[in-house]
This record gives C-alpha cells, structure tokens and sequence, in this order.
C-alpha cells in the first residue's frame, strides 16, 4: 500500500492585497490541486476556489464505498485513474465558465491547474496553463507538466524568435481554466518509486527559485519545513505575486517495476 507524506502553504506575498491562489491536499485521497486565479473584483480568487472544489469534489466520489459511474468520455491511451483525473478538471473548466458567464462581475475569470493523483504505484499529473509540477528524484529534477504560455508554445516553434519575445509573455496563458467552455489538459503518467518528491507550487514560488533551489530545500527538510522555506525564499526575493507550495513525499508503493524507467504520455 502507498504511503505518503506532505504538506501546503500558500501566502499573500509582498505586494498583493488579497491571495488568488488556493491548494488542495489529502493523503488518503492522494490527490493535491494548485491553482492560480485571474480576473478583476476577486474573480481569480473566486475562480481558482471553484477549481479545486470541484477537482476535489469530483475525485472524491472513487473513495466513497458502492459504485460510482466512471467517465464517459475516456482516453484509451491512458488509465481509468488518469481519465478521472482528465474528466475532473473538465467539470472544473466547465463550473468556472458557467458561473463567469452567470455573474457580470465574473466574466473573464479564469485560473490555471496544476493536480496530481497517486494511485498505489503510479503517479498521474495533470495541468491548464503554466503552475509547475516537479518530480525529484535520485538527484535530479524535471518539469511533469506543460506549460501553456505564448513564449511556451513559441520555443516549441522556434527557438530563436521564443528569445525575441522577451520576458513579457513568459505568463501570457495560451490555455487556462474557465475561458472557454471546453479545455484539453495535458496528463502524464508514470511509474512512481519510494523517496520520490513532487512540488506543485504557483508562478509566485517558481518565478523567484530555479528548479535547482527548490530541490535543495525539498530534499533536505521535511515537508511542512520546506514549504515554509520556499515561500520565505519568494518572499525574500521580492514577493510580488501570491505564492503557494505543495511538496509531497512517496515513503512507500504497492508495487515497483524497473528502477529507472521514466516513460510518460503528454496528451
């Protein structure tokens, strides 16, 4: 049986009034949303909640005992937990949407997602929009999401003309939660071993620490410490956006396959 630990923090930072960020974290539902909201009066912050509550509200249902309905619209490429997964940050795209489109106050309002889902010898991440996912592991680290920015999509073009564009559409979403009535996240799925660490943090952690920082604190210190010591890190680095952390450690898996392998599927 999979054993896990982890912890969150998420915080206001320097220079913002309120927090549009919002986080999501159980062990016994193995399941740990980030997002971060966007939109005017409130409405990332209203948006970003949606997210999470319904993300949770959803995945929750396959812990309750009797049966439960799986998803209609399936992805045979990947497993029945990914495409809970898939299905609910759809219903997530699909709340935000109606309810921006309800409210005036709302319209606009969108948030990125960042999740990840543990089953007993797997790991399934998935996004919308640029919140990080990063996988520790044997001294190393690698991005398990997509990010879904301008200069993104740009690099995967052109590289030259990506370094043209400069800094600006760095966060400039080409894909986010809640603008359109319809979103394609990206999932991977891979095999997950003991001493394995996942960090899913918001752009107000990774704009201020580079991959490499924030795996010298994950590493080293415990779950609840290395939150608290990756928002202090952003914090002193200027603090400018709202900053949210998730740091997830794998103590023990039901099963492992070969040590090593790392295949994955970006959908």
């Amino acid at each position: 049986m999979i054993s896990v630990e982890s912890a969150g923090l998420t915080d206001v930072g320097r220079k913002r009034k309120g927090n549009e960020d919002s986080l999501f974290l159980d062990d016994s539902l193995l399941l740990y949303v980030v997002a971060d909201g966007m939109g005017g009066h409130r409405a990332g912050e209203v948006a970003s909640r949606l997210v999470v509550e319904t993300v949770h509200g959803y995945m929750r249902q396959f812990a309750l005992p009797g049966d439960v309905d799986e998803p209609f619209d399936v992805d045979e490429s990947v497993s029945k937990e990914a495409n809970r997964l898939l299905f609910g940050i759809s219903l997530a795209n699909r709340t935000v949407y109606d309810i921006a489109q309800q409210n005036e106050a709302y319209q606009g309002m969108g948030s990125t997602v960042s999740a990840v889902y543990l089953t007993e010898n797997t790991l399934i991440a998935g996004n919308v929009g640029d919140s990080p996912i990063y996988l520790i592991r044997d001294g190393q680290i690698e991005p398990l999401y997509q990010p879904h920015t301008v200069l993104a999509e740009q690099i995967k073009i052109d590289l030259e003309m990506a370094e043209r564009l400069g800094e600006r559409y760095k966060h400039m979403l080409t894909r986010a939660m809640g603008l359109d009535e319809q979103v394609v996240p990206d999932i991977c799925e891979i095999q997950c071993y003991q001493d394995d660490i996942l960090v899913i943090c918001s752009d107000g952690l990774s704009d201020k620490a580079s991959p490499e920082e924030i795996m010298e604190v994950a590493a080293k210190a415990s779950t609840d410490k290395a939150c608290k010591r990756l928002v202090d890190l952003a914090n002193h680095r200027g603090g400018d956006d709202n900053i949210t952390v998730i740091v997830i450690r794998i103590k023990k898996v039901g099963g492992e396959g070969i040590k090593g392998l790392f295949s994955r599927i970006f959908r």
